[in-house]
């Protein structure tokens, strides 16, 4: 007669057991998969060898300094003053001048692509220099392929150009006003300044969304995430159990980034570490729940690798404003750039680094990230209760 109640109470008693927050059942959860990512060597070849790869990569095969551009300057007058000028090109830094008496021995090498660009000194260029400038001084020809760079080339042989005839007016009076220019945050205009806090990024989300993907469909494949399921933990422990040892690899990882680009690269830390540190922290999140959201829906390693590749990797590359200004990009990709996590993390690491705690710039970052974190998660959550009915 009192089967059924104690059957039913007992029913109860497991529910209210598994709906409970369990610190214990947690810590074998964080434990299992702690052991389980230090036996995976590809776990950690992503967590820290592959940050290093990457940033070295960036910090000396990707360059947006032009300096030392090949140029030729061919030299059809025999004047003095076309002498003068030719010597001036060679004088700066920025151009790698290689002199010619022919149009015809440099022009091959710009279609080759030995040359970026070549500039003429005509026959009557002190016939054209004693004009004033009734007539352009010399003839600027650049590869457009190559835009940015036909850019650069056009700028600074004009800007010698000019310098160099400015030079010959002695006579002429003082300028009234002088402009200095004075660039702030990055005084060198060096790319690489800009570049390694980003790469930060970039490799802050292949840690947290492409190795969470990765390790969690790999549970899938092999049958152990249905035996975690099966286990009295709640949804809520899985989740944060699975997480956790991956968020510290993420955070250990950024230490050895910024280590690197402050120590290695000279990239100057203004702002302070712990304001790096819980930068990075927040965007854990999101880059942890889009990880744990692919591994739900896709239960595959090859797939989720793609899905990650897709949805975490080449969004965070190309529109986060890493290498590319979103300012100058259309409309509706400005707009789709406002879910990518990653554009909020490399503005607010650009930040950091280069100008400083800066919290104006920092909160309203931090909160997007969180809130883009909190959908991923409450996504992730939903699926995975799916799979324990």
């Amino acid at each position: 007669m009192n089967t059924a109640p104690r059957s039913r109470d007992t029913g109860e008693t497991m529910q209210v057991q598994l709906s409970r927050f369990n610190l214990q059942r947690l810590m074998a959860l964080v434990y299992k998969e702690s052991v389980q990512a230090l036996r995976d060597p590809s776990t950690l070849l992503i967590a820290f060898v592959l940050p290093v790869v990457l940033l070295l990569l960036f910090a000396y095969a990707v360059s947006l300094d032009a300096r030392n551009v090949r140029i030729g300057v061919v030299l059809e007058s025999p004047g003095a003053a076309a002498q003068e000028l030719a010597a001036a090109f060679s004088g700066t830094r920025f151009l790698d001048a290689h002199f010619a008496h022919d149009r015809r021995e440099v022009a091959d090498k710009l279609v080759s692509g030995a040359l970026r660009g070549y500039v003429v000194i005509p026959q009557d260029f002190e016939q054209r220099l004693a004009l004033r400038g009734s007539e352009p001084l010399v003839q600027i020809i650049t590869d457009g392929s190559y835009p940015n760079t036909a850019n650069y080339v056009e700028n600074y042989a004009k800007g010698v150009v000019q310098t160099w005839r400015a030079g010959l007016d002695v006579a002429a009076p003082a300028q009234a006003v002088v402009l200095e220019p004075r660039y702030w945050f990055n005084p060198e205009l060096e790319s690489r300044r800009a570049l390694i806090p980003g790469a930060i990024a970039i490799v802050m989300t292949i840690i947290g969304t492409m190795l969470t993907a990765l390790v969690v469909a790999r549970e899938w494949e092999r049958g152990t995430m249905e035996a975690v399921l099966s286990t009295p933990a709640s949804v809520a422990e899985i989740l944060i159990g699975k997480l956790l040892p991956y968020f510290v690899l993420g955070m250990l990882s950024t230490l050895g980034a910024a280590a690197l680009a402050v120590f290695v690269f000279g990239v100057p830390l203004r702002g302070s570490l712990a304001a790096l540190l819980l930068l990075s922290a927040v965007f854990m999140v999101p880059a942890l729940g889009q990880g744990l959201l692919i591994s739900s829906l896709a239960r595959n390693q090859f797939l989720a690798a793609q899905i990650a590749l897709f949805s975490g990797f080449l969004p965070a590359f190309m529109l986060s404003g890493f290498l590319y200004e979103i300012d100058a990009m259309p409309a509706p990709i400005r707009a789709i750039t406002w879910v990518v996590p990653a554009r909020f993390f490399v503005d607010s690491l650009k930040t950091v680094f280069l100008a400083g705690d800066i919290w104006a710039v920092f909160l309203p970052n931090l909160a997007a990230m969180a809130a883009i974190g909190a959908l991923f998660f409450m996504l992730a959550k939903r699926a995975t209760r799916k799979n324990l009915e």
